[in-house]
């Protein structure tokens, strides 16, 4: 009933929205992989990458820019079988400072995650999971996943991916192609889905920082139209 009352409020037009419910262009779920083949150095350059994405002034102008002035943001650290963690909670930006704010707290996310098996498909099962949950109510809504694995545990990456496209969610991948060279196209098979969907090549973790950026950049201004 609650979930029924705000979407009603939400649509009514003129309102003016407290935080909890305001509407947002964009609800951005990041899933990132800390399986056991992330090692704690690459962590560091991902994790770096990241919040150096959204301390970056372009960046915070793009989700900034639609018709709310916002976006939303979470991040979701996943590796094993019913391994995964909230790193950051759904945090509302409308501005450059809050983005960097949200920077701050990617930046000191804890790695509690157990490192363990590539469960990708619990991966994308949980990240929808936490787009479900968002408590703003979103004109678009995206999955960004990153990884340098393909998925060898738990859950089949299509059950993952259909549980997102049953939200009218979009999942876009980044692949670290460093390990797995085909990764790439993997992600384009088996991962991404729904509206202009894509996926983002890095070489190594090295490399990570500069496509995260350019991912964001694309996600933040919403799928391209021909």
């Amino acid at each position: 009933m609650k979930i029924a009352r705000r979407r009603l409020v939400a649509a009514a037009p003129g309102m003016v929205f407290p935080a909890a419910v305001a509407p947002v262009d964009l609800a951005l779920a990041l899933a990132v992989d800390v399986s056991a083949s992330v090692d704690f150095r690459e962590f560091g350059l991902m994790i770096g990458g990241y919040a150096a994405a959204f301390r970056d002034a372009e960046l915070a102008a793009r989700l900034t820019s639609g018709a709310h002035g916002a976006a939303a943001v979470a991040m979701l650290f996943w590796s094993g079988p019913g391994a995964r963690d909230l790193a950051v909670p759904w945090t509302r930006v409308a501005s450059e400072a809050q983005a960097a704010a949200l920077a701050e707290a990617i930046d000191h996310a804890p790695r509690i995650v157990p490192a363990g098996a590539t469960a990708l498909g619990e991966g994308l099962a949980a990240a929808a999971a936490l787009l479900a949950r968002c408590p703003y109510p979103a004109a678009r809504r995206v999955i960004d996943v990153s990884g340098d694995g393909s998925n060898n545990a738990g859950i089949p990456v299509s059950a993952g991916r259909a549980a997102a496209l049953a939200l009218g969610a979009t999942v876009n991948g980044l692949a670290v192609v460093d390990e797995e060279p085909d990764l790439e196209d993997y992600f384009r098979d088996e991962v991404i889905g729904g509206p202009g969907a894509f996926v983002i090549r890095a070489e190594d973790y090295a490399a990570f920082a500069e496509a995260i950026r350019r991912k964001l950049y694309r996600e933040a201004m919403g799928p391209m139209v021909a």
